[in-house]
C-alpha cells in the first residue's frame, strides 16, 4: 500500500509544473492556479478506480475545476472588466513549466486568452498548447468533436484577430522597455511618443475597486493612442506617484520592471513590440497580484 501511495505522488508530482501552467492560463491567478491544482490532487488521491493514462486524467480535472472557477460571480466580475491583467509570474520561482514556448505563456498572449469565453480557453490550450486531439478534447469537456472544433475555430480567429505577429530580439525588447521606463519616469512626453506606435495600447490594473494617483483616477479600460498614453503617464509621473527603485526581473519569460516600496513589489511595468516599436504596455499595480513577487531589493 505504501508503495502504491508513493507511486501516486510521484505521478502526480511530475505533472504539478504542467497542470499549474494551465490553470494560471485558464485563470490568470497563479494562486487560485495553486488552489485549483491542489483540490485536483486531491482527488487523485482519492479517487476509487485506476487510471490507465494519468496526464490526460488530471488534466480533465483540472480543466474541469477550472471552468467551475471561471462561473463563478467573482470570476464573471472579475473576467468583465477592460482593465483586468493576467498576474505577472517569475516561471523559475513559481514552478511552472519552462520548457514551453514563451509566446504560449507571455502577459500578451494571457490577455489575449481573457477576451475568450472559458469553453474557447479551454479548446484553445488543450489543443495548441497541451496538444490533446478533438476526441480527447471532447471526452474532457462533454461536447462533441464537431462543437470543440467550432470552439477552436472561433478561438483561433479572435486571437489572430487581435494578436500581430511580433518578432523581435530579446535585446531589442529589452532596450525598448528600459527606454520607456526611463521616459516614462522623467516624464518626457516627446520621447514616449518617439517610442510608442501610433495605435498603442496602455492597460493599467488597480483591482476591481480602482485607486487614485493623486489627482488622477484608475481610468478603468484600455487607454489606445500614443499621444494619450504618454499624456496619462506624464500627469501620472507629475503627480509625484511612481518614484522609488525599479528593478528588472524576467516576468512571464519577458523583461519586466519593478517598482519597490519597502522592499516589496509595487508597479510591475512589460511591454510588448512590434515593428520596432511599444505596442502594448501592461502596468499592474493590484496589490493583491503582486504579493507572490516576494521580498526584492
Amino acid at each position: 500500500m505504501e508503495g502504491a501511495e508513493h507511486d501516486d505522488v510521484e505521478t502526480f508530482e511530475a505533472q504539478r509544473p504542467a497542470l499549474t501552467g494551465l490553470a494560471y492560463r485558464m485563470l490568470g491567478d497563479l494562486g487560485r492556479a495553486e488552489d485549483v491544482v491542489q483540490e485536483a490532487w486531491l482527488r487523485w488521491n482519492g479517487r476509487i478506480v485506476s487510471v490507465d493514462e494519468p496526464r490526460g486524467y488530471l488534466v480533465q480535472v483540472v480543466t474541469r475545476l477550472c471552468l467551475n472557477e471561471l462561473t463563478s460571480a467573482r470570476a464573471r466580475r472579475e473576467e468583465s472588466r477592460g482593465d483586468r491583467l493576467p498576474e505577472p509570474v517569475d516561471l523559475e520561482a513559481s514552478g511552472l513549466d519552462q520548457a514551453e514556448m514563451l509566446d504560449r505563456i507571455s502577459m500578451a498572449f494571457l490577455v489575449l486568452l481573457q477576451r475568450l469565453t472559458p469553453l474557447e480557453r479551454a479548446v484553445l490550450l488543450l489543443h495548441d498548447v497541451f496538444d490533446l486531439q478533438h476526441a480527447e478534447i471532447a471526452r474532457m469537456l462533454d461536447r462533441s468533436e464537431a462543437a470543440c472544433r467550432q470552439l477552436l475555430s472561433r478561438a483561433r480567429e479572435h486571437v489572430q484577430h487581435e494578436r500581430r505577429v511580433f518578432e523581435t530580439s530579446a535585446e531589442q525588447h529589452r532596450e525598448l522597455l528600459t527606454a520607456f521606463v526611463r521616459a516614462f519616469r522623467e516624464g518626457a512626453t516627446e520621447d514616449l511618443l518617439a517610442l510608442l506606435k501610433d495605435d498603442a495600447t496602455l492597460i493599467i490594473d488597480a483591482g476591481p475597486g480602482g485607486r487614485r494617483v493623486g489627482r488622477i483616477r484608475s481610468v478603468g479600460k484600455p487607454v489606445r493612442g500614443a499621444r494619450r498614453i504618454a499624456a496619462l503617464l506624464s500627469a501620472v509621473v507629475r503627480e509625484g506617484r511612481m518614484t522609488g527603485p525599479y528593478v528588472e526581473r524576467v516576468l512571464n519569460g519577458q523583461p519586466s520592471f519593478i517598482r519597490i516600496r519597502d522592499g516589496r513589489a509595487v508597479t510591475v511595468v512589460s511591454v510588448t513590440v512590434a515593428d520596432g516599436k511599444i505596442h502594448s504596455v501592461f502596468v499592474q499595480v493590484d496589490p493583491r497580484r503582486l504579493g507572490h513577487l516576494g521580498p526584492l531589493q
